[in-house]
């Protein structure tokens, strides 16, 4: 069996229907036993009920077109808390969270996020000079400079 991926995708957003979740990730295995991995995400994080919900809808709808007979497995979860963030939707839950950013020019910066836009983020970011550590003024990173952040996950 061959899944569309534009298919799914279009079944995928009207399985979201009127929950205020968005598409992080979407991943189609090709094996004896198909797998569909949809990764989804919301303002304030994602609840397991979200989930099944999504996922019963989803299942539905591709039984309905490919055929109740037809053998895949599908999983609906949230990105792991060591998952980049992908979607600028994604940042402003984590105000005051501190981000490890890589930038497009190789550069790393880590610091608390203090602002979202649509555009960027604002982050404080902490540098260690000997054995104190200093806070500069917040900067702001447009996402077109950000290759990569990731939520810095402390256990104090």
């Amino acid at each position: 069996m061959h899944f569309d991926r534009t298919l799914l995708l279009e079944m995928l957003q009207d399985a979201i229907g009127e929950e205020e979740l968005f598409i992080v990730g979407l991943t189609l295995s090709d094996s004896m036993l198909p797998k569909v991995t949809v990764t989804l995400d919301g303002p304030t994080g994602l609840a397991i009920q979200a989930c099944a919900t999504v996922s019963r809808r989803l299942a539905r709808r591709i039984d309905e077109h490919y055929g109740e007979d037809s053998a895949y497995s599908l999983e609906v979860t949230s990105p792991g808390a060591d998952q980049p963030l992908t979607d600028p939707r994604q940042y402003t839950r984590h105000i005051g969270r501190s981000l490890a950013l890589k930038l497009a020019d190789g550069t790393e910066k880590t610091g608390v996020l203090t602002a979202a836009t649509p555009e960027g983020v604002e982050i404080e970011e902490v540098i260690k000079q000997k054995t104190k550590k200093t806070t500069l003024p917040a900067a702001f990173y447009p996402f077109a400079d950000i290759q990569e952040a990731k939520v810095v996950i402390s256990f104090k």
